[in-house]
């Protein structure tokens, strides 16, 4: 399962874990770069102090490379941007913005960079920016979505950048793995089936709803609003096709949604907190550590690809 993205960042096997707000800590994040994969801390819209330690954290931890997620249209985007370069963080990826006026400073400091996109055209402006890879991330996925599926998205960007190409989205097991290889992927990242991993420190009641989820309990919200978010169904969720219904003023869905992510995160509740979760929610049956994740994939994969004789 080798690819350029193992030779680029120097880890084990193509398999990233995604940036979770409030989720992706220096706990899970080491664990999966300990394992082999790439372990991501989110920056989310927390201050540059807390990820810091984060960093910190994680890198006592596991002398394995760490990446940090920015979102760029966060407050505190620019100190950020600043702050991975003076920790020694080797791997940025990047959501809600374009990078490019933090190229040169990260380049110098040999940071690679690799934004996750939702579409050719984006895909291809972050490239032109300077971008050493980008991730296609599907309308599958949990958390903000683009509107794409994984299956489409992938291959057309695979033919339209001559950069790496990480798919997203609806993977969860080795035959997403290997199903994206056969797209022209060169490495995966997975969020939901990271979150009933022993190391992921959220909410137990978060990890119970994610393991009796069933296939239809996604559903995304705030489409109108302009910022579509795939959820578990809950009391929220219902309140956000509500407005939907009622054509709500658009400050209404702000107001809604602020503190829901924490909400649920790290109280939670599971009535009106943001349970944040991809499709294959439903394919998530049990606890296990993060090496035991990416080796299943790992092996499933290799078999699929006749890479195993197993």
């Amino acid at each position: 399962m080798k690819s350029r993205i193992c030779e680029m960042l120097k880890i084990e096997y193509p398999i990233f874990q995604g940036a979770m707000a409030w989720i992706a800590n220096a706990s899970l994040a080491a664990a999966v770069s300990e394992a082999g994969g790439l372990g991501i801390i989110a920056g989310g819209t927390a201050p540059v102090d807390l990820i810091r330690e984060e960093i910190r954290k994680a890198k006592k931890a596991t002398s394995k490379p760490i990446g940090v997620n920015i979102m760029l249209l966060s407050e505190h985007a620019d100190d950020m941007a600043k702050m991975v370069c003076e920790e020694g963080i080797k791997v940025v990826t990047t959501g809600a913005g374009t990078p490019g006026k933090y190229m040169d400073m990260w380049k110098a400091h040999d940071i690679k960079v690799i934004p996750v996109v939702p579409s050719v055209a984006i895909a291809k402006r972050m490239v032109r920016s300077g971008a050493d890879a980008v991730i296609a991330e599907g309308t599958e996925a949990g958390g903000h979505v683009g509107e794409l599926t994984t299956m489409v998205l992938v291959p057309q960007i695979v033919d339209a950048v001559d950069v790496p190409v990480i798919a997203a989205g609806g993977i969860g097991d080795g035959r997403g793995l290997a199903a994206a290889f056969m797209l022209g992927a060169e490495a995966v990242q997975l969020g939901t089936r990271f979150l009933t991993a022993y190391e992921c420190t959220v909410h137990e009641n978060y990890k119970s709803k994610i393991l009796n989820a069933k296939d239809i309990d996604t559903v995304v919200t705030g489409r109108r609003s302009g910022h579509p978010v795939r959820i578990l169904k809950n009391k929220l969720s219902r309140s956000f096709m509500k407005l939907d219904e009622e054509r709500a003023p658009l400050d209404e869905y702000e107001k809604l949604g602020a503190g829901a992510l924490k909400r649920a995160v790290i109280d939670g509740d599971m009535d009106y907190g943001s349970i944040m979760a991809g499709q294959i929610a439903a394919m998530v049956n049990k606890e296990e550590s993060c090496k035991d994740i990416i080796m299943d994939l790992i092996t499933q994969a290799n078999k699929l690809l006749g890479k195993s004789k197993d």
